[in-house]
């Protein structure tokens, strides 16, 4: 298969790097070869995250280039906006409806944009936005928004759900396993109810 590229954008805190890791980790326990790199921002302020995530039969080089990604997965809307030039025209933006205000905003220096579903739908029309946070929470955790956006983008990848669930359950088995798995599971619903409500109010009943 050729090599499927991932962005996964966000602020610091919000598990960025975890959600990296059980993708990377998932491509090679399905048979893949992965590559992984990420560039830290200033997380102490809020800053943005980013990492990449690159799977194939034999991927070379951990790094994504601009116009080059199959999907983006973003936890912050300003963030899927900031990355949005990373997809290529046929990718898939999956991002957290759930505004944080980064450094500039929070100390007066800017202010947050109001129409930032409108300029995501300019960039990425099927783009599909939705409240993780509220499902982290129900799982039992706010801070596993991280799993519920892998759970979000499972039917996207190239692996089967099963072993992403897997690499979650090990990775999480000694601290928050159950609660990461009904994240993973929620983001998995949510992501197929959000589809499902575009697809049937895209039809014309007339």
């Amino acid at each position: 298969m050729n090599v499927f590229n991932i962005v996964i954008a966000g602020v610091g805190g919000q598990g960025v790097l975890m959600a990296s890791k059980v993708l990377a980790e998932s491509a090679l326990a399905g048979g893949m070869d992965a590559k992984q790199n990420e560039v830290h921002g200033m997380a102490q302020r809020g800053g943005s995250v980013i990492s990449f995530v690159r799977m194939g039969e034999k991927v070379y080089s951990p790094v994504v280039t601009p116009g080059t990604a199959d999907l983006l997965i973003s936890f912050e809307p300003l963030e899927a906006l900031r990355y949005l030039h990373y997809l290529k025209p046929t990718g898939v933006l999956v991002y957290n409806s759930v505004a944080i205000n980064p450094s500039t905003v929070a100390s007066g220096m800017a202010v947050y944009p109001t129409d930032l579903p409108e300029q995501i739908a300019q960039g990425s029309p099927g783009a599909l936005g939705f409240d993780a946070l509220a499902i982290a929470k129900e799982a039992g955790n706010p801070k596993a928004v991280n799993m519920v956006m892998v759970g979000a983008v499972m039917k996207n990848l190239p692996i089967d759900p099963a072993i992403v669930r897997g690499v979650v359950e090990e990775i999480s088995r000694n601290k928050g396993g159950e609660v990461n798995l009904r994240a993973l599971q929620g983001g998995s619903a949510a992501a197929m109810h959000e589809r499902e409500f575009a697809g049937s109010s895209s039809v014309s009943t007339s």
